[in-house]
């Protein structure tokens, strides 16, 4: 490949910017003082406040930052630069040079450099979980859970770097051998805040094991996770310009149309909403840059009446409320078969009521905030919707009244199909149950929706478990358990939910393929 060609990886991050706030420069020295003192971290060098470009931790050219603060307490963490334009096309300027030599390093000395990561991160276990909490909300432990989810990417990716196989095709000409090779892309990586850390390194350690680079634009309301691992990264050995840091909120329209449509940049990869998805999509074909996306989904649980229901409740907790129901594969509709209906819903709604919100620091919180007031908004919107077509308000269904971003957790009953909740991706804490009485009614309810990334369903007919998973129109499906989320599985979506897939088969997307023909033997 002619060293003109070859391409820069990019990996942006957006995220809804309201509980953000653009800072002018001359108030910078003050706000700064503050961002680095406020997380109470052992290891204080993993807080940075500034973006990463070709080795080096830069503010922004006009000096501007953005506040962010904690959902839960509305308290100020720090600020990030406000960067734009300028500094993104030096990011992949720094990215594209750095992949003529990145590129050409082996597969084992890129498994290494990963490892040594992986270290790290596992080393440094209780100051990255705690960043997720005090930038995201969620609850310390599941915080703890996410890191090691996201550690979990950069093990996987490490190993699958020497993993990378050609192959040799018999050939039909004399004479001529058919060889097969995979050779790195350079991508463009975009991820939300709803996993500061996992979003980051499913992407990203795909990207470098492949011997791509990157540019990461991390989201405005959780860029200290992203920072902290570009912090590691460094450490681990990673050379400069490998990955990129531009931070943005209010040019993030720009700096996504330059990661987009600038020719250096081969690959965007992006996980968020499906509206923000389709308008990238459009952006890059103007190039026609290879893109795996990752958009909403409107998850069904269903429970069969042949279902063991103590294990359904238990799949719909998780299933539904991890993250405080702010994760795309959370389950959005729950069908419940009529005979098993009222226990059901019963048994779920006790279980709810014994949930406590709160601080994610705090030792008892089971829950924490939602990301902003936007968030808040949304969830009430959908539980005034149902309740005024009908629905049943078994708990909650109010915002919580005090600082932070707090919903009451919400069990709503007897929901009709056509309400908001049944049509739209909540991303809170609703759980809206609908009744069904046939296998053939619920197909059809739970297809009836243009997005398909995950699907679950409850039941011990193993006739039925092996209809009902192949008749989902979705990417991937949970039976009789309410987690699907790993490293080595194929993650993602069909119809409007996506396209490609990460994890497990990740590190194809980030590779060409490329055949050779070897004559004159």
């Amino acid at each position: 490949m002619p060293p003109a060609r070859r391409a820069a990886s990019v990996t942006l991050l957006f995220a809804a910017p309201l509980r953000s706030k653009f800072i002018p420069r001359h108030s910078l020295y003050r706000y700064r003082m503050a961002s680095t003192s406020a997380f109470g971290l052992k290891d204080a060098s993993l807080v940075h406040t500034q973006g990463f470009i070709d080795g080096k931790w830069v503010d922004a050219k006009d000096g501007g930052v953005i506040k962010v603060t904690n959902p839960a307490t509305e308290e100020e963490l720090g600020t990030i630069p406000e960067m734009g334009l300028e500094e993104t096309k030096q990011a992949i300027d720094a990215a594209s040079k750095a992949f003529k030599t990145w590129s050409k390093t082996s597969a084992k000395q890129r498994h290494d450099i990963l490892m040594k990561l992986f270290a790290l991160m596992k080393e440094n276990a209780d100051d990255l979980s705690r960043l997720i909490t005090l930038e995201n909300g969620k609850p310390l432990a599941e915080a703890k859970g996410e890191h090691n989810y996201s550690s979990s990417f950069i093990e996987w990716f490490a190993e699958e770097a020497v993993r990378t196989y050609g192959e040799v095709i018999p050939s039909a000409i004399t004479n001529i051998r058919n060889v097969v090779v995979k050779q790195p892309i350079g991508p463009s990586i975009l991820t939300p805040w709803n996993f500061p850390s996992a979003m980051i390194t499913r992407k990203l350690g795909a990207a470098l094991a492949a011997g791509c680079t990157a540019v990461i634009k991390p989201p405005p309301e959780t860029p200290f996770s992203a920072l902290a691992l570009v912090e590691l990264a460094t450490r681990a050995g990673v050379p400069p310009g490998v990955i990129n840091v531009v931070t943005t909120q209010a040019n993030v329209a720009d700096v996504g149309r330059e990661m987009c449509q600038n020719t250096a940049v081969k690959k965007v990869s992006f996980t968020g909403s499906t509206p923000v998805a389709k308008m990238l999509y459009g952006l890059a074909a103007s190039t026609l840059k290879k893109v795996s996306i990752e958009a909403g989904g409107n998850a069904p649980f269903i429970v069969f009446d042949d279902a063991d229901i103590d294990a359904a409740v238990e799949g719909a907790i998780i299933c539904k409320f991890r993250g405080t129901g702010q994760t795309c594969v959370c389950a959005n509709r729950i069908y419940v078969q009529s005979s098993i209906y009222a226990e059901f819903a019963s048994r779920l709604a006790e279980k709810v009521a014994a949930f406590k919100v709160g601080n994610g620091l705090e030792k008892d919180t089971t829950h924490g905030p939602l990301i902003h007031d936007r968030a808040i908004e949304k969830v009430q919107r959908h539980v005034d919707d149902a309740l005024a077509q009908g629905a049943q308000l078994l708990l909650g269904g109010k915002r919580i009244e005090g600082p932070g971003s707090f919903f009451a957790p919400t069990v709503l009953s007897d929901v009709p199909h056509h309400a908001l909740v049944n049509q739209e991706e909540t991303f809170g804490p609703l759980a809206a149950l609908t009744r069904f009485e046939t296998e053939e009614e619920v197909i059809r309810l739970a297809n009836d929706t243009p997005v398909g990334l995950a699907g679950y369903f409850f039941s011990r007919d193993v006739g039925r478990v092996w209809r009902v998973a192949e008749a989902l129109e979705v990417g991937m499906v949970g039976t009789n358990t309410g987690v699907i989320s790993q490293a080595v599985i194929p993650f993602g979506g069909v119809k409007e939910s996506g396209l490609g897939r990460e994890g497990g088969h990740g590190i194809e997307e980030y590779m060409n393929v490329k055949f050779i023909a070897f004559g004159g033997l």
